[in-house]
């Protein structure tokens, strides 16, 4: 398999295993997706690390396989590639992307998907697809422009340059930049405190933010007033206040 997912201590790594670059072609784009719908229905999983291995998140898509393809096969393969993508973005459970080496084109589009970025030191991310004369085809130019605004969205979609960590971080396209040895076990730590937590809570809050980014603020107050009072009927809502009463804040063992 070209995705692999591993499950521990209520975390599920999908890990892409396609040396040498993880280039991903249509099989892994397809893996990808299948993942993505097994941790969202998996109770076991409560929060995911996207990972590519030690050397390289992604370099991109499959560019011979591209060359292929025809202005009617790419007409149907779109789809397939967005769908892929959006399944990932779409989790209800908290999700990082640990980056090390290159997270480039289809790269860095799927880092996009996730909710927090976690980069080696040597990382490079960026959107080169205007060198091939194309354009970012797996999310892209939206969610790019919605992470960082659409003036450096455009910067870099139009340039195709790549960008080194120290800038990545000051315009907000990573969250935090670590030594590449530690990539993996900050990203694991930070998935692992998640999934102890409240899982309909973080479901809530995840979907009242990228739902209400999508909509005017009236309609986003009208989601996160829903989730907010829905939440009033779980078990997770009693234990946290009883827990806060009781023992004084972040103490409560969700279940």
């Amino acid at each position: 398999m070209t995705v692999n997912l591993e499950v521990a201590d209520g975390v599920g790594t999908i890990r892409l295993d396609r040396p040498p670059m993880n280039a991903l072609d249509i099989a892994t784009q397809d893996r990808l997706r299948e993942l993505a719908e097994e941790v969202t229905h998996r109770d076991d999983v409560r929060a995911v690390v996207l990972w590519g291995g030690e050397k390289v998140f992604a370099a991109g898509a499959d560019i011979k396989e591209m060359q292929a393809m025809d202005h009617a096969a790419m007409v149907v393969r779109s789809k397939g590639l967005q769908d892929a993508f959006n399944a990932v973005a779409r989790i209800p459970k908290p999700v990082v992307a640990a980056l090390t080496g290159y997270a480039l084109g289809g790269g860095c589009e799927l880092a996009l998907c996730a909710d927090f970025r976690i980069a080696a030191d040597n990382a490079k991310l960026g959107q080169p697809e205007i060198l091939l004369g194309l354009i970012p085809g797996a999310g892209g130019t939206q969610r790019l422009a919605r992470l960082v605004g659409p003036s450096k969205a455009k910067d870099l979609i139009f340039t195709g340059r790549h960008v080194k960590v120290d800038e990545a971080l000051t315009f907000g396209l990573v969250d935090r930049v670590v030594p590449a040895a530690e990539v993996h076990e900050q990203a694991h730590a930070w998935a692992a405190r998640l999934a102890a937590g409240p899982a309909l809570a973080l479901r809530a809050a995840k979907e009242s933010v990228d739902a209400g980014l999508e909509t005017d603020i009236d309609t986003g107050l009208a989601i996160e007033r829903t989730w907010f009072a829905g939440l009033f009927a779980t078990e997770d809502r009693e234990i946290g206040m009883r827990s806060f009463v009781e023992e004084g804040p972040g103490k409560a063992k969700f279940r």
